[in-house]
Formats: C-alpha cells, sequence, structure tokens
C-alpha cells in the first residue's frame, strides 16, 4: 500500500515526471478504473495505457511483414476455392464436368491390354531421406521434396545441405542419402492438391489398370542418367521391371509414357538396355523389338529447354526476374539469413540431370547470330497466345495481314542470340557484336576475398565478369563456352556425362559412351521397326526462348552478377516481354525442342531411325480453363497440366488398350513445326 501511495504522489504531485515515462493519461485511466471499483496495479495500468497509445499510432509494417501477409491471404483464398471446388453440386448448371476418359472408354468396351510404365520428369519425383546430419534429426523416410515442404521453411539452410550433391563426384555427399520415393506414389502429387500422373493413373484404373500391369519408374532425378544405374542401379531395376510385366501380362510389350526430362532419360535407357556390360545392361540388340510396343512421349524436351541458360546462368526465369523486379528487397538481400538465389544456384548446379536440358544441336538446330528456325514469329496478343508464321522462306518478311494467325512483324527476331546483354545488342547486325574471348578457365582472376565459395562467380574477378557483358551475344554453341568459362568446375563434371552436339558418323565407336544416349542427334533409335514413338505436347502458350541480360547492380560479395533485364520490351506487336523473347510452346518447352525430331529427325528410314519406326506429332492446343470450377483446366496444353488433358489421356489409354498410332488419327498439329523443321538444314 506505501508503495501504491508513493505511486500516485509521484504522477498527481509531480506529473512533470510523468510524460518521459509514458504515463499522460495515468490520471484519467486510475480514476475511470477506481470509479468502478477495480482494484489495479500500477503495472496494469501502464500496460492498458501502453495498449490505447499502440492503437491510436498504429504499426508499421516491414516487408516480412507484408510477404506474410500475402502467402497467409494467397494460401487462404486457395484453401477456400479448393473447398468450394469439393462442396458445389456437380450437377449446378455450367458445372457440369465432361465425362472422364476413363468411363467413356470403360463404356467402349475398352480394357487394360498392354503393360504401362510410368516414366517422371525433373522436379515432380518425391524424395526421401535415409541418412543425414544431425540438423536433419527426425526426418529418417520424410519427404524432403515433393508433399508439403514443410522442412523448407523451418530449417532451409539444413534443407538445402541434404537436397545438394557432392560438387565433385555428383553423388551423395558424405553422411547424406538421399532417395526417391518408390512406387505410384512418388509423383501422383507434387504437392496436396495438385497433381501430376494422379489424373492419368485414376482414368487407367477405370479401364483394369492397378500395380501388376501399371508401374512408376522413379529414380532421383538429380543425378546424371548413368549415375543412377551407378548408386540405385534404377536401369537395372527398370529393365527388369519391364521384362516382368511382359511375362506377367501374357508377353504383351510395353507402352511407355514418359514425361518432360523423363523422355530424354527413357532415351538414355533404350541404347543401355541393348549396350554390352559393364556399361550397359546387355539386353541385345532385339531387346526393345521384343518388350516395347510405344514410347507416348509428354512435354518431351529432346533438344533441350531454353529455360535452362537463364537458370544456370542466373538462377532465374520469366517467373524469378518478374518477382525480382517488383521486389527486389525479397531476393537480393537477405532473408534470414539466405541468400535465395545465390543457395538456389549452388545447390542447383550440384545436379547434373539440369545440364540434360541444356539446349542440343548447337546452331544448326537453335539459329546462329542472324538467323533461326522460328524467324517470323507472329504474336497473338489479345488472346495471350503465340504463334509461329506459315512462311518457308527464313529470310523473307512480310507486313501481309493474316486473317487466321494475325500480324506479322516487319523484322525477324534473331533468336539464335540465346543471350544479348541489352536490348540494342540482340538487335545489332552480327558484324557490330564484340566476340567472346573463349580461352575458358585460363581466363579467370581468383579472388579470395568472398571467403567461402556458394558459386562459382565468387572465384571470379570483376574483370572476368566484365569480360562477359558488353556488346556481347550468345547462341546455343557460344553459350556452352559461356559456361565453361564462368562455371568450369560444374562443366568439367557434367560434360563427362552429357553431350550436345550432332555426330557426323554415328557408327564411330565414341558414340558407344554412355554421354551421347541421351542426346538424339548422336545416338540411333533401337533395331525396332514395329515399335512407334510419340510427340505429345501442348502449344499456343508463350514460352522463354531467349533472354536480354545486364549486369546486376548489386555489387556484393557472394552475389550474382548478371541479371535478366526486366526493362527490355518490345513494341505492341512484339515477342520481347521483360527481358524475355517468347515463342509457341506449352511455357516450359518450345514446339521446336518437343517436336522436331517426331516430325522430320526420325521420320521415315534415316541414321538416326535406321528401321524406320513409326513417329507421330500429336499437339494439343491449350485452353485455359472456363471457370475456377474446372481447376486447371480439362483441356490445358500447359508442361505439367497437360497430364490432366482429356484428349491426351484418351490417346495414351487407347494405345494402351491396343490401338496404334494410324488408328488415332496419324499426326495433329497445330503449330508450324513442319515448316520450322523445313528450315533446319541438318543431314539424315
Amino acid at each position: 500500500m506505501a508503495s501504491l501511495l508513493r505511486f500516485r504522489k509521484l504522477c498527481y504531485v509531480e506529473p512533470v515526471s510523468c510524460p518521459s515515462l509514458g504515463f499522460d493519461s495515468f490520471k484519467d485511466s486510475k480514476t475511470s478504473l477506481e470509479d468502478e471499483g477495480v482494484g489495479v496495479t500500477s503495472n496494469e495500468v501502464v500496460k492498458t495505457d501502453k495498449k490505447r497509445r499502440r492503437r491510436k499510432e498504429g504499426k508499421e509494417w516491414r516487408c516480412v511483414d507484408w510477404c506474410c501477409w500475402m502467402i497467409g491471404y494467397m494460401c487462404t483464398t486457395w484453401w477456400i476455392l479448393l473447398v468450394l471446388y469439393h462442396s458445389v453440386p456437380i450437377t449446378l448448371p455450367g458445372f457440369q464436368v465432361p465425362e472422364s476418359p476413363g468411363t467413356k472408354l470403360r463404356k467402349e468396351g475398352l480394357t487394360a491390354l498392354h503393360p504401362v510404365v510410368l516414366v517422371p520428369g525433373i522436379v515432380t519425383g518425391g524424395l526421401e531421406l535415409w541418412e543425414g546430419r544431425p540438423c536433419a534429426e527426425g526426418l529418417f523416410r520424410k519427404r524432403l521434396w515433393g508433399g508439403s515442404f514443410a522442412e523448407l521453411f523451418k530449417r532451409p539452410l539444413c534443407w538445402l545441405e541434404h537436397m545438394s550433391l557432392d560438387s565433385k563426384t555428383g553423388l551423395d555427399p558424405p553422411g547424406i542419402r538421399v532417395r526417391a520415393v518408390p512406387g505410384l506414389v512418388a509423383a501422383d502429387y507434387f504437392a496436396p492438391g495438385y497433381f501430376v500422373w494422379a489424373v492419368l493413373i485414376e482414368n487407367l484404373a477405370q479401364i483394369g489398370y492397378e500395380g501388376k500391369n501399371l508401374h512408376m519408374a522413379a529414380y532421383d532425378w538429380r543425378l546424371s542418367f548413368q549415375n543412377t544405374e551407378v548408386r540405385d542401379q534404377s536401369l537395372s531395376r527398370l529393365k527388369s521391371k519391364i521384362e516382368l510385366m511382359f511375362v506377367n501380362n501374357g508377353y504383351k510389350k510395353v507402352v511407355v509414357v514418359p514425361h518432360s526430362m523423363g523422355v530424354i532419360y527413357f532415351l538414355h535407357f533404350l541404347k543401355w538396355v541393348e549396350a554390352p556390360p559393364p556399361m550397359g545392361g546387355g539386353g541385345g540388340p532385339q531387346w526393345c523389338a521384343k518388350h516395347i510396343k510405344s514410347v507416348m512421349n509428354i512435354g518431351p524436351a529432346f533438344l533441350g529447354v531454353p529455360k535452362t541458360v537463364s537458370s544456370l546462368f542466373s538462377a532465374e526465369g520469366k517467373d524469378v526476374a518478374f518477382a525480382r523486379a517488383m521486389a527486389p528487397g525479397v531476393l537480393d538481400s537477405d532473408i534470414f539469413g539466405l541468400q535465395t538465389l545465390e543457395h538456389m544456384m549452388r545447390v542447383s548446379r550440384t545436379w547434373d540431370s539440369i545440364i540434360s536440358l541444356m539446349p542440343k544441336g548447337g546452331e544448326t538446330v537453335w539459329g546462329n547470330l542472324d538467323w533461326s528456325p522460328e524467324e517470323g514469329c507472329i504474336c497473338d496478343k489479345t488472346k495471350n497466345k503465340y504463334f509461329q508464321a506459315s512462311s518457308r522462306n527464313s529470310t523473307q518478311s512480310s507486313n501481309a495481314s493474316d486473317g487466321k494467325l494475325g500480324f506479322r512483324l516487319e523484322e525477324p527476331i534473331r533468336y539464335g542470340r540465346m543471350i544479348s546483354f541489352g536490348k540494342e545488342t540482340a538487335e545489332l547486325p552480327s558484324s557490330e557484336l564484340q566476340p567472346f574471348n573463349q580461352k575458358g578457365p585460363a581466363q579467370i582472376k581468383h579472388s579470395s576475398s568472398c571467403g567461402e565459395v556458394w558459386t562459382e562467380y565468387d572465384e571470379m574477378s570483376k574483370e572476368s565478369i566484365r569480360e562477359v557483358a558488353g556488346k556481347k551475344a550468345y547462341t546455343a554453341k557460344s553459350f556452352l563456352d559461356l559456361l565453361r568459362f564462368v562455371a568450369p568446375k560444374m562443366m568439367h563434371r557434367a560434360e563427362g556425362h552429357f553431350s550436345h552436339g550432332i555426330a557426323e558418323d554415328l557408327d564411330d565407336p565414341k558414340y558407344s559412351h554412355y554421354k551421347y544416349w541421351s542426346n538424339p542427334l548422336e545416338t540411333k533409335l533401337p533395331d525396332a521397326s514395329e515399335m512407334e514413338i510419340y510427340c505429345q505436347y501442348g502449344v499456343g502458350i508463350p514460352t522463354e526462348r531467349s533472354y536480354v541480360y545486364q549486369m546486376s547492380p548489386n555489387d556484393k560479395c557472394r552475389s550474382i552478377p548478371f541479371r535478366i533485364d526486366t526493362t527490355a520490351d518490345g513494341n505492341d506487336n512484339g515477342c520481347l516481354k521483360s527481358g524475355v523473347y517468347f515463342v509457341d510452346g506449352d511455357e516450359t518447352v518450345p514446339v521446336l525442342s518437343a517436336g522436331f525430331m517426331c516430325a522430320k529427325g526420325w521420320r521415315g528410314k534415316n541414321r538416326f531411325n535406321p528401321s524406320g519406326m513409326a513417329t507421330y506429332v500429336r499437339e494439343y492446343r491449350h485452353k485455359p480453363p472456363a471457370s475456377y470450377f474446372e481447376g486447371r483446366g480439362l483441356h490445358s496444353g500447359a508442361h505439367v497440366d497437360i497430364m490432366g488433358n482429356f484428349d491426351l489421356i484418351e490417346d495414351v489409354m487407347r494405345v494402351a488398350a491396343g490401338a496404334t498410332g494410324a488408328e488415332l488419327g496419324g499426326d495433329k498439329i497445330h503449330s508450324d513445326i513442319v515448316s520450322m523443321s523445313e528450315r533446319i538444314n541438318l543431314r539424315l
């Protein structure tokens, strides 16, 4: 009581002392509380007063607060839409879902006939922990990749450490074992509510498919293709599984359905399975002809993906560059002690599989400084679609209007310049461009000022970095030289497993090495004349093709010195948006990469296809969802969403039930892949 009286004297007799303590309104607060007959202490009164002040003054939000609020808002919106989707009766007008392919074909009397093997692509397969460092305690056999990604937010640095591979061997780091999740659950869903193979699996089940005749060939997609065999015997297990399914299902040949990078992984398998041991599987030259009916490639990346160029060079693409421009503080500064893009680059550069997606065929396929097979790109901006010109003359340009496709550009876009430093450089005549010094790592001046190496850029001097930029442009061929300059360690390791050229003589003994097996331009298809190959992919979506770069304004140690110039834009009818040139494709793989081999490279009997097996191009024009209740679209052509495309699923099911490509109707082409292929001067 005495202390309370002294405090009252201080605030009533000597009020000058109270403002400095934040007790200006103490008297009013105290009086009102006493009038109500409530016994209070001085601390309670102070807390009450501070709360009132906070309400009046408001709270200043930091960048992190806004980010968290936005993430929470988007997650809440997503879950509300998900609940509404599952709760609204499907009988309401406008919400009826069309009959699924499985139900439709079952009514027609189709049943399971040929065993089906699914081969997932990069990123979509789950990975789980079998051995880890102390920071990963409690995560044994828990998913590090695929699923909820909870550990990424709980312990990001520990997660990154366990997702990385050894930078020298490309295999497990000491004390860490991360393995592919086995079975159909490996890639049915990438995350809760986000399907990959689930829709196709469900429809196959409706005509009789189950575990005995349906298999997911899961593998560790981070490894080089040959290392999946060295470490996990993934190729041997796939060979044994196909042989077992062949026998157990009445000696019916297998239909293989790879997706994305899984396409070139299985192409590697086709060569490996017939090659003699110890490098190959020892199946002999007739193994494929005996065991495989069809290979139905979905979203195939046969000739590579230009998006890989920007990923390896600056750890960004269209979406990352846009986010970086909108909120530079998020990706260009330390957040929770994590330099986001630098860590992304450090980890991804240990994944040799990414190198398999580098553009193949060099300037012959992708174009040079003055030419590309997509010259005359037509952009229908009102429909947000990108189409190719139907002209067969690559040097001809016109202002003629095309009522069907839209506006023809007056000047050809030089897509062959995959990286240009500055918009002006992307448009300059090649004679005015500065040559790049291609002498390689000997030109790099090392600097130890950064301490721990996060990316190989930390080992380059400023002079070496400036040598890369200037008035320079890089094609599919010279970009490989650029990577050898800026990332020599990664390229030295990865180029022992992959090649990106064009074979002059496929009978040369050097092409018996596994590094060539995933490149369709440096290997032969199996001697299996009855086997069929399909190229199935979406069209009508803007797809990254080449980039305009600039030097990064961030000169901080351990930072990436280059970035996409998001201020570079074309005219209203142009294909340059925020530093990225777009062409027709499925949002990830351009039409050129997905369709060329089936449209020309393997068409008929030639040196790449000695048995003359049939090839088919099956394109699916992208149709966005009609409403939120249609999910990701029943007729989507997007790279992953196409796995839920009803037309594609029906094609796969009919072939699995015994149909041939001719019975499906042969080629189904909406793009200009035929004309583009004719512009490519490749000896067949």
